[in-house]
């Protein structure tokens, strides 16, 4: 091998490994509701939060966490749900478990649509505060996957991220837009006393720079290939 293919070829190597890394790792809080526990009228009494991932790729969600404005990683585990499927939304309600069905009774009726997926967390000092806080994902290594903040919530209406914006421990992305029924799914609970869209956003699609990153690999690689055939 000539001594110009070899870094091609580590180039290429190192940009479709980067670019897997990248679609498996792009996980978003799109969707949270920090008034429903408490004295606050909702059946199910626990806050819950969206994630959808909007890579290309499965993420698993084994020994993943959440915390609040305290970000520490394994102050709450995200349990029930194994993995988020490519494109998939799915929902985390604070609790053991115990008050999931009310959860899918207050938002859908007798069953959930299909395809619905929901999970806990729990932990202590967990709440999220209705005057403002922050919800923070961690992986099983720790390393911060999620973050947005937000101010006083409004009683009855979920804050709406669908766009999936996301912020850094030091300046987590802050959330204000509420969730308006007909906008990005969003619809009145069957209760009639919330306003959201759990579980059900616009298809998540790979963000831009996973493609750029897809086509750099590839336009390397294909670069290889003609060159080859040159020297053929």
């Amino acid at each position: 091998m000539t001594p110009i293919r070899k870094p091609l070829l580590r180039i290429a190597a190192v940009l479709l490994v980067a670019s897997a890394t990248m679609a498996q790792a792009q996980v978003r809080i799109t969707e949270f509701s920090p008034w429903s526990s408490g004295n606050s009228g909702s059946p199910y009494r626990a806050d819950w939060f969206e994630l959808t991932n909007f890579g290309s790729a499965a993420i698993d969600l084994s020994g993943w966490s959440m915390d609040d404005d305290s970000q520490n990683a394994g102050v709450a585990f995200l349990t029930g749900i194994g993995s988020i499927a490519a494109g998939q939304s799915v929902i985390f309600l604070e609790g053991t478990g115990s008050d999931n069905a009310t959860f899918v009774s207050t938002w859908f009726g007798a069953s959930a649509p299909a395809g619905f997926a929901i999970g806990n967390y729990s932990g202590s000092g967990i709440g999220l505060s209705t005057g403002g806080d922050q919800i923070n994902i961690f992986n099983s290594a720790g390393a911060l996957q999620a973050s947005v903040s937000f101010g006083e919530s409004t009683r009855g209406r979920t804050f709406d991220n669908a766009a999936g914006v996301n912020g850094t421990a030091a300046v987590p992305a802050f959330v204000s837009q509420l969730s308006t029924v007909g906008i990005h799914g969003a619809f009145m609970s069957v209760s009639g006393n919330e306003i959201g869209s759990p579980g059900a956003i616009a298809a998540a699609v790979p963000e831009p720079e996973t493609y750029a990153m897809l086509l750099a690999g590839l336009g390397v690689v294909g670069a290889i290939a003609r060159r080859r055939r040159r020297q053929a």
